[in-house]
């Protein structure tokens, strides 16, 4: 209600006083409402403040974009997460050891032992496929393999995750073979050398922040071996004359190692080299699984054989010993009985390697069934060479004492008998049991042991001719039995 004042009103006392009394409870009621109003406004207040702040906060929370995690490569379901070059480098054992790069401590003196004798590199457990040396990284984080992962639920869908990189692993044993994941591991051909590398790469997922994992270019070696006892991997003699026509069967000769034991049992020693000896040879026993042991000497029948480890363990030259004719005697047409006597044959010879705490580690066994003696650089008519042989109670050599060469077909090696199984042509060929040139090749090359790389009379006769044979590559020729050649007698 408004009430004007711009013009004095002409009303009487009594009627302003009634005028007063009417306008007193509007006034009263608007009073009123200006006080429950002005109490509302002090409750609302907080409220309002609490919502502008929230207001502001929200505001500058989602002012910043919120992070979360990369997305990361993983071959075992997010067990172990590559998020770096060395997590992409990295390689699990079958007991679930994780090795990296940075971890890494094998070298060839000191491999990884794998946790199973049956392990493979199969269970060696790595980003690369089983099945594959080498593979981009796109490739697997599609399907079969969906090697990758994102805690924060990004890279799903079709072009969700993507990946540039490759890797490779190249596998290798100790003689520089390729070796396949699958292939059975054997403590001979140890340590094995596996290299993984990889190229510049990236993981990134299309959506989410961060989107993506960088991989910088890095390779790294590791050495392994098998969990396996000790053996005896090969028994190395002179290797020339070891490939090629000259090489014996697979089961039996390596070409870079040697012969490869047959037997383990001392019934079966026969079927080991050698089955021959002479004073002053030697060959190598390689130790596979085993570092320095003690081998002490043997002796049987009068033949002794001492050996002698490598610094490191891993080799064992192992001489024979015994008798050997003198210089007097080899320069005598008649010397009498030799000496240093004959040997007491066969004999079984049992090698065996010892740790510090005398404990057996390894054996190796042979059987000698012939012993020779040489005249040293003397050469002579046939029926010398014979006639000395025998003086010193030993009988010169047949053919198939020292060759198991068979006639290709040659005139001059027609009729010559050599030991079984022959060899394909004329020459040796390297097996145990082939005879004394057959068994350690080119004599002259051991020093110490008087021999000659050149021909030998024997006692076949071939009509009016005698057949003499080459040591150095087990030739059989005739000749006229007044031509000198070198002597070599054997016992029995």
């Amino acid at each position: 209600m408004l009430i004007s004042f711009r013009k004095p009103l002409n009303v009487s006392l009594k009627q302003q006083l009634q005028l007063a009394e009417l306008s007193q409870p509007r006034l009263s009621r608007l009073s009123s409402l200006t006080l429950w109003l002005f109490k509302v406004s002090f409750t609302l207040v907080p409220l309002l403040l609490t919502c502008v702040a929230n207001a502001k906060m929200l505001s500058a929370s989602t002012s910043n974009i919120i992070e979360g995690t990369a997305p990361y490569l993983t071959f075992d379901g997010g067990i172990t997460k590559a998020t770096q070059t060395d997590g992409l480098l990295s390689i699990k054992l079958s007991d679930a050891t994780v090795i990296s790069p940075m971890s890494n401590t094998s070298s060839l003196s000191k491999p990884i032992v794998l946790p199973s004798a049956s392990d493979t590199f199969a269970n060696v457990v790595m980003f690369l496929p089983t099945t594959r040396n080498s593979i981009s990284l796109n490739t697997l984080v599609r399907a079969p393999y969906n090697y990758w992962g994102d805690n924060d639920g990004d890279g799903q869908g079709r072009r969700g995750i993507t990946a540039t990189g490759r890797l490779r692993v190249r596998i290798k044993d100790k003689n520089n073979r390729t070796v396949s994941r699958v292939d059975t591991l054997d403590i001979c051909n140890a340590p094995y050398k596996m290299e993984l590398s990889n190229t510049n790469g990236s993981l990134k997922t299309r959506y989410g922040v961060p989107n993506q994992t960088i991989f910088g270019v890095d390779a790294v070696t590791y050495y392994f071996t098998p969990e396996s006892s000790a053996k005896v991997c090969y028994a190395k003699p002179e290797l020339q004359e070891s490939i090629g026509r000259y090489a014996g069967p697979a089961e039996m000769w390596d070409t870079r190692k040697g012969f490869i034991p047959q037997a383990t049992t001392p019934s079966s020693y026969a079927s080991n080299f050698p089955t021959t000896g002479a004073n002053g040879l030697y060959f190598d026993l390689d130790i596979g699984g085993r570092g320095s042991l003690t081998w002490p000497s043997i002796t049987q029948g009068g033949i002794t054989a001492t050996m002698t480890p490598d610094a490191n363990g891993t080799t064992v030259r192992v001489t024979l010993t015994g008798p050997a004719s003198t210089k007097n005697e080899q320069n005598a047409d008649l010397p009498g009985p030799l000496q240093a006597g004959i040997p007491n044959l066969p004999q079984i010879f049992e090698l065996k390697g010892y740790d510090s705490s005398g404990k057996e580690v390894v054996k190796y066994g042979f059987e000698l069934k012939k012993w020779f003696v040489n005249r040293g650089l003397r050469t002579a008519e046939a029926a010398n060479q014979e006639a000395w042989c025998s003086s010193i109670g030993y009988r010169i050599i047949q053919v198939k004492d020292v060759t198991n060469a068979t006639c290709d077909g040659s005139s001059s090696c027609q009729n010559a008998v050599g030991a079984t199984p022959s060899s394909r042509g004329n020459n040796y060929h390297r097996r145990i049991g082939g005879g004394l040139f057959s068994e350690w090749a080119r004599l002259a090359n051991y020093s110490g042991s008087g021999f000659s790389n050149l021909s030998y009379w024997t006692s076949d006769v071939t009509g009016e001719r005698l057949f003499h044979v080459y040591s150095y590559n087990g030739r059989v020729y005739r000749a006229d039995p007044i031509g000198n050649y070198y002597g070599v007698c054997v016992y029995p």
